[in-house]
């Protein structure tokens, strides 16, 4: 059954689905122009910006409710789903083909990096309730951590201080911090080791 049918009442074949109040959006108004005027703020100025111009896309960001620390070096390529849902710490890194899906807050601590083409979902959908609801969950990268390029971190899944999850690996459980993870579903292999100043 697709989303534009619906089971009949009296049993029997799906019908048309006229004012079927499981498909309404998930999302405000407000929330929907929100993200229509970023999406053309990123489509202008962001995207097309000079690689090198790290400060020009953390103002933009900015100018959409993000709350960024000096230094944060984000892309021209990567994509932010929603800037005011954003928080970083100083020396954040985000790669080109970075995609962070966010609908509620992410975290970031100084010096996390996100590698080329990552992907950070920060919701899904409960499959079970014929209303398909979306779900959102709050994550947080710690400091020092490293999400390798290709990667993927799943809906609720948060990386500890100095955690490394591998290439192109998939995370669908915490990272505890300076530990190494690769594979999918990513699996501890390794410490990391702590260089000393």
């Amino acid at each position: 059954m697709d989303r534009h049918t619906t089971k009949n009442p009296a049993g029997g074949t799906p019908t048309e689905a006229a004012g079927d109040p499981y498909l309404r959006p998930a999302f405000s108004r407000g929330n929907q122009v929100r993200r229509l005027l970023w999406q053309l703020c990123w489509s202008t100025l962001y995207r097309i910006s000079p690689r090198p111009m790290h400060s020009w896309r953390a103002w933009l960001l900015r100018c959409f409710g993000a709350r960024m620390g000096p230094n944060c070096h984000f892309y021209p390529g990567s994509r932010i789903w929603a800037p005011w849902n954003l928080v970083c710490a100083d020396q954040v890194t985000a790669a080109d083909g970075v995609e962070i899906y966010n609908p509620a807050p992410m975290r970031f601590g100084s010096h996390a990096i996100v590698s080329q083409g990552a992907y950070l979902c920060g919701a899904t959908h409960n499959y079970d309730d014929p209303a398909f609801p979306l779900l959102t969950y709050s994550m947080s990268f710690g400091a020092y951590s490293w999400v390798c390029a290709r990667a993927s971190v799943a809906p609720g899944v948060s990386l500890g201080e100095g955690a490394v999850l591998g290439l192109a690996s998939v995370a669908t459980r915490s990272l505890e911090p300076w530990t190494v993870y690769a594979g999918a579903p990513a699996r501890r292999i390794k410490d990391r080791r702590r260089s000393t100043m």
